[in-house]
């Protein structure tokens, strides 16, 4: 008997292995094909059968992708809207979130509610009246109107309020005591404390605002101030459309993406466990 559930044991472990082997397959080939029709010429990339590594790697496609379009410009332009962003959201998420987990005030759970049920609406509901007011502001073509618009996240004070919740509350009271302000609470014990949820913050936001299409589309027209993922669009002419040109640009594009991803992964899983420990 024990003999049979030992071997039913191990058959079952072979076959959840290969069901991930299976899908980390699935997850990774499309960023294979991407990487091999990035040396492809335009009429060999939808080849059938698709011949994965090509006979003549055709290399100057990372050349030309810096030359046909500002490219070097299109990712400063990112890079620095995506910075700024991903530090700003750090830093009022944090803040709110400490507020609505370690003080008390008046309609704090009504006022928490109210902000985060604005998760559940989406962006197209409210996207023209940001615009008109954006307008009014006279941020309209300028890298301003994105930062604002994205530097306040009710996910973001989501996350950190539920990583702050499984704070104990003793610990802050005790750094009353010792006579530290709020601010000195906020700053010296909670930020510290949550490096795994501002890691997974950071992520979620470095990528979405790094990957963004429809914002700078709408806000940005001035070739000078667009970022990368308008950029791409450039390799599309009215005829015809430069895929090898496009799937070079876009390895260059992940690259970043990927860099941040692995240096914060330790704290990923840790962050999205934590979150939700206490509510």
């Amino acid at each position: 008997m024990n003999q049979l559930t030992h071997k039913n044991a191990a058959v079952t472990r072979i076959a959840l292995y290969l069901f991930l082997f299976a899908t980390v397959v699935i997850t990774v080939l499309p960023f294979a094909w991407m990487l091999s029709a990035s040396l492809k010429l335009d009429k060999d990339v939808f080849t059938f059968p698709v011949r994965w590594i090509p006979e003549e790697p055709r290399w100057q496609n990372y050349e030309d992708i810096w030359t046909k379009i500002p490219l070097g410009r299109f990712i400063f332009n990112t890079a620095k809207i995506t910075v700024i962003v991903t530090f700003l959201q750090l830093v009022t998420s944090s803040f709110a979130a400490y507020a609505f987990a370690k003080l008390d005030f008046k309609f704090k759970n009504q006022l928490f509610l109210g902000y985060i049920a604005t998760i559940a609406m989406p962006w197209q509901v409210y996207m023209v009246p940001q615009f008109i007011m954006m307008r009014n502001f006279n941020l309209t073509n300028t890298h301003m109107s994105m930062i604002c618009l994205q530097a306040f996240t009710a996910f973001g004070v989501f996350l950190m309020r539920q990583f702050y919740m499984s704070v104990p509350d003793e610990l802050c009271e005790a750094a009353r005591m010792d006579g530290m302000s709020e601010y000195r609470i906020w700053s010296g014990i909670m930020l510290p404390l949550s490096k795994p949820a501002l890691s997974t913050l950071t992520i979620f936001t470095f990528v979405a605002t790094w990957n963004d299409f429809l914002g700078p589309m709408i806000y940005l027209t001035r070739t000078e101030l667009k970022t990368i993922q308008i950029g791409l669009r450039m390799f599309i002419t009215q005829y015809s459309s430069e895929y090898g040109l496009i799937m070079a640009a876009s390895v260059v594009v992940l690259i970043p993406v990927i860099i941040v991803f692995l240096s914060l992964q330790k704290f990923f899983v840790q962050g999205i466990a934590s979150a939700g420990l206490k509510g």
